[in-house]
C-alpha cells in the first residue's frame, strides 16, 4: 500500500477518532463484557455476546485507522501550485450539457463526503480534472453516460 496524500484537517479527524475509539469506546466495551461475565451463565448470555462482537467491531476499526494513518501523509499546502488541478483544488466546474454550475473539492479517499463537496481523487470525475487547469474542458465517462466539463476557477481549498 503506497502513501495517501490527505489534509492536516482531515489527519486530525482521523486522530480524534481513533483516540475516541481507544480512549472511550474499548473501555466501555469491555466494562459492558465484564459486567456481563460476572452475570453467570455465558452461554446463554445474550449480552455478553453482543458485547464482544461489538468489541471486535470496535477493535477492527482502531485497526483499520492505524493503517491508513501509518500510510498517511500530510499534504503541504504551500507547496501545491494553484494553476494545476491535484489534491485540495477547489475546482468550480460548469457540465455543458444543462449549464449547471457545481463546485468540489478533490479530497484523499478518506475524506470524500459528497454532502460537503468533496469527491474522492480516485473517482472518475477528478481522475479528469487532474493536471488541468481553469478554461480547460474534459470529458469524463460516468455511469449515466459522457460529462462534459469546463473548469472555470482553480484554488486551493
Amino acid at each position: 500500500m503506497g502513501f495517501e496524500y490527505m489534509s492536516q484537517e482531515g489527519y486530525d479527524k482521523l486522530v480524534a477518532e481513533l483516540r475516541q475509539l481507544e480512549n472511550v469506546e474499548l473501555p466501555q466495551v469491555r466494562e459492558a463484557i465484564a459486567e456481563a461475565r460476572d452475570k453467570g451463565d455465558l452461554s446463554e448470555n445474550f449480552e455478553y455476546h453482543a458485547a464482544k462482537r461489538e468489541q471486535g467491531r470496535i477493535l477492527s476499526r482502531i485497526r483499520f485507522k492505524q493503517r491508513v494513518l501509518e500510510n498517511a501523509r500530510v499534504l503541504d499546502t504551500s507547496k501545491l501550485g494553484s494553476e494545476n488541478i491535484g489534491l485540495l483544488s477547489r475546482v468550480e466546474m460548469t457540465n455543458l450539457s444543462n449549464n449547471a454550475r457545481m463546485t468540489y473539492t478533490i479530497a484523499s479517499p478518506h475524506e470524500a463526503n459528497l454532502r460537503e463537496g468533496k469527491i474522492s481523487i480516485k473517482s472518475p470525475i477528478a481522475q479528469a480534472l487532474v493536471g488541468k487547469k481553469a478554461g480547460d474542458i474534459v470529458e469524463v465517462r460516468v455511469p449515466a453516460g459522457m460529462l462534459k466539463l469546463r473548469i472555470e476557477s482553480v484554488q486551493l481549498a
